[in-house]
C-alpha cells in the first residue's frame, strides 16, 4: 500500500509515508466504500488537529494511539449511523484475525529460514526485478 500513516504519542500526532512497512494493515472499509475512501483523507487530517490530540494529552495507558485509531474509526462509524466500537471489541473484530494472519506468516518464514528448502522466484519476478 501507498499513502501516509497517522500515529499519536507523546509529541502529538504524526504523519508518515515511510518507517511503517512492517506494519500490520487492518482494512475497515468495504470495495464499495469509494464515496467514504475520498473523503478519508480530509476527515483524518481534520481529526488529527483536534485540542484531544495535543502531546500534554497523551497518556502510555488511557489516551495513546489505540485511543486515536479508535476514536477516529468510531467517529467515521457514527457519522455513517453505524455504533461505536469497545477496545474490546474492535480488538476481536479487526485487530486479532490480522495479528493471527501475520503469526501464521511470521512461523511459516522462521520455518522455511531453518529448512533446507532454498526459494527461487519465478521467471516472471526476475523480469520485474
Amino acid at each position: 500500500f501507498a499513502g501516509v500513516v497517522y500515529s499519536y504519542d507523546q509529541e502529538g500526532v504524526h504523519r508518515d509515508a515511510r518507517g511503517w512497512e512492517q506494519c500490520i494493515s487492518v482494512p475497515l472499509l468495504q470495495p464499495e466504500a469509494g464515496q467514504l475512501l475520498q473523503h478519508w483523507d480530509s476527515l483524518l487530517q481534520q481529526f488529527s488537529l483536534e485540542e484531544a490530540w495535543l502531546p500534554h494529552r497523551y497518556e502510555e495507558q488511557q489516551h495513546n494511539c489505540f485511543t486515536f485509531a479508535l476514536a477516529f474509526i468510531n467517529r467515521v462509524r457514527q457519522g455513517r449511523g453505524g455504533a461505536a466500537l469497545s477496545r474490546a471489541e474492535f480488538t476481536e473484530r479487526f485487530v486479532l484475525p490480522r495479528a493471527r494472519e501475520a503469526a501464521g506468516y511470521l512461523r511459516l518464514q522462521q520455518l522455511l529460514e531453518h529448512s533446507d528448502i532454498h526459494i527461487v522466484p519465478l521467471a516472471e519476478q526476475q523480469q520485474q526485478q
